[in-house]
Order: structure tokens, then sequence, then C-alpha cells
């Protein structure tokens, strides 16, 4: 790597590609989940750009029948299979409160009879009433029980109904590991995390890598450790006064970026970090569904423009009735003028539009 082009080169071509969706969610590990649906949740909105022929909610209809589970990574979303046996079962003291450890058994035995249940009906059984959410509002006092049991790997999401988590028991292997199994998983997480939102400057890697806490706690004194290993297993290069990381066995293609046109998803691979995407595309870029709507710059659920290699904006799309409505802004103020742009422009709205569903008015 010799200069910031090449660094972000690496990054768009290392991205996209075709294939079938359980070989995607294999290559990734793990897709970020998002239920705001403007105009499609950000899931799906990651994954169509990686998947042949995918469709707006497959991942929910197919989830049965993919090597996928619901989980916490670094962020809550979708995790392999393979990813998933990494993690669990997470032990140790704190991952459920002592007083709900009476309760958490006598659910787990309910799940099991049941073999998979509705919170409500664990809620009918039990009533264990209401308690104060993470929001500060009411919500039932069995379905926090049961996210802190699907947290801690007791519980799986079998699948859902109607956008409600259906729960069964959650079977693993062996439980305590020996220091060497422990690191050797440790070292295969970091390289997960890191391969999927590579190339990252060092900053970004030392605070991707310890989001990690989220997925192991048990393991949250050995990150330290395995962030030292990670940064001389992998390849790097200072460049403009920023060390930068990549997978040793990867290199940017020294061919030019093909005349294509991507929105991206708020926290598609590409766009999540936002210190990588500032200093590639020279501008921030925020997501601001959270933010009041007089505050906001870019939309309630902007999408970036990728043209070519580099980010030259963003849209807010909506699909109703049929009908898509995109609409587009640039950091320098106008649409490229060039003639392949505005066609590759239609192509990806046509593509969006498929992939929604939506006919052609």
């Amino acid at each position: 790597m010799r200069s910031l082009d090449d660094i972000r080169r690496l990054a768009v071509s290392r991205q996209f590609g075709s294939s079938g969706l359980a070989a995607a969610l294999e290559r990734l590990g793990f897709v970020q989940a998002d239920p705001i649906r403007a105009p499609a949740r950000a899931q799906d909105l990651t994954l169509r750009h990686r998947v042949e022929g995918y469709r707006a909610g497959d991942l929910e209809r197919l989830y049965q029948t993919l090597p996928i589970e619901e989980d916490f990574f670094i962020n809550y979303g979708f995790v392999s299979r393979r990813v998933s046996a990494l993690m669990h079962p997470r032990e140790g003291a704190g991952l459920l409160p002592s007083a709900s450890n009476q309760r958490a058994r006598a659910v787990l035995q309910f799940v099991r009879d049941g073999g998979e249940v509705h919170p409500r009906d664990v809620d009918a059984h039990f009533a264990h009433g209401r308690v104060t959410n993470y929001w500060g509002g009411s919500s039932s006092a069995t379905t926090h029980l049961l996210e802190l049991m699907h947290y801690k790997g007791l519980v799986r999401v079998a699948r859902r109904e109607a956008g409600i988590r259906i729960y069964a028991v959650h079977q693993h292997g062996a439980g305590r590991l020996g220091a060497a199994e422990r690191q050797a998983r440790l070292d295969a997480l970091v390289d997960v995390v890191l391969r999927k939102y590579a190339p990252l400057p060092a900053t970004s890697v030392s605070s991707t890598v310890r989001r990690l806490r989220y997925a192991v706690p048990q393991w949250t004194n050995d990150l330290t450790r395995a962030l030292t290993r990670a940064k001389q297993r992998f390849a790097h290069a200072a460049i403009d006064g920023e060390t930068w990381y990549w997978p040793a066995d990867e290199s940017p293609h020294r061919d030019e970026a093909p005349d294509v046109v991507r929105l991206l998803a708020p926290f598609d691979p590409l766009v999540w970090d936002r210190r990588k995407f500032e200093q590639l595309w020279d501008w921030a870029y925020r997501f601001e569904a959270y933010t009041p709507a007089a505050k906001r710059k870019h939309g309630y659920y902007a999408l970036p423009m990728l043209w070519r290699d580099r980010v030259i904006g963003w849209t807010n799309v909506s699909g109703s009735a049929g009908a898509l409505r995109v609409e587009a802004g640039y950091v320098s103020g106008r649409a490229p003028r060039e003639r392949a742009f505005k066609q590759a422009l239609e192509a990806e709205v046509e593509r969006l539009r498929a992939f929604l569903s939506l006919s052609r008015r």
C-alpha cells in the first residue's frame, strides 16, 4: 500500500460480489440488523449488494433454512453458525441477575417442554409482571428475561411470527475451555470482525476489537492481548500519518472501478466505521433517524451513494403503493455530469425497484 487511493480501492473492491445467500452469510460472518424500513431493513439493504436476485425480506423468510442465528456480535444481527459456536456458551457472573436465575431455570424447562414458545405463552404461564426497559418504558418481565436468556445462550430464536421472536432451547458443546482453545476462538472472532470491516485505521481496529466484549463478555480481559496479536497478524502500512490494517492475503485491484452506482445501507461494512468513512471520502456521514428533523443534514434514513470507488453523496428512498421515490444530495452540490453516471444511477434505481418487488409505472 502506497497511498490512500490504494486503501480506498481495496475497501471497495473487496466488498461486493454475487453469490447465494448462505455463502454470503458465511463469508460475512455477521450482518447487522435494524428494524427501520426506509425503504427496507438494513440487513436486507446490505445483502442485496452481495446476493444474486436478493429480495427484501428474504433473510427473515428463509431464516429457518439457513445456517445462521439471531444474536449479539459487536451489534445485534445475524451470525453464521460458525461464529455462534465461537461465542457460546457465554458463561460468567453478571450475565443474568442472581434474582433471575431461579425464574430462568423454570422458563428454560417450559421452553424445553414446549419445543418452540411465543413470549406471550411464557408470560401467561408465569405472570412475571412488568419491568422498566432500556428505553425507560414498561415491558413484560417475561420478555425481558427471555432476552437475557437469549443473550446468555440458554435459548435461541427459532423463527419470528409477525416480527415476534419465537424461542427454542439453545444446545451447546462443552462449556469450559482450556487457555489455548479460548485464545484460538478469540483470535478467530477478531479475524471475523476485522475482515468484515477492513481496511481500518489503527484507532478503529482497537475500538472494533474491543466491541467484542458484547460478543464474548466472558473473555473481556483477554481482548487487549488479542488486539496485539491481530496487529501482528494483519498486513499494515503507514499512509499520511495513519496506520491502516487489512487481511494479509489481500491487495487492491489495479483495474479502474466499474461504472456502477450502489446505494448503501447506513450499517453497510463500507459505511459502518465513520472514522474510516471520513478519511476515505472526506466528508462526514451521520445516521439521523433519531435526530430531530430540524437538525438533519442528510435525511431520516439517508443511503450513502457509491459511484465507482467514491462515495459522492446520499439518497433518501421511499416506496409505497407501487411507487419508488429517490431524492439525492451530493457532497459537491451537484451530480456528476457524465452520461455514464446518469445511466448507472438509473440502473441502480431499477435494481432497487426489483429488490422491493415494485412494478415500474
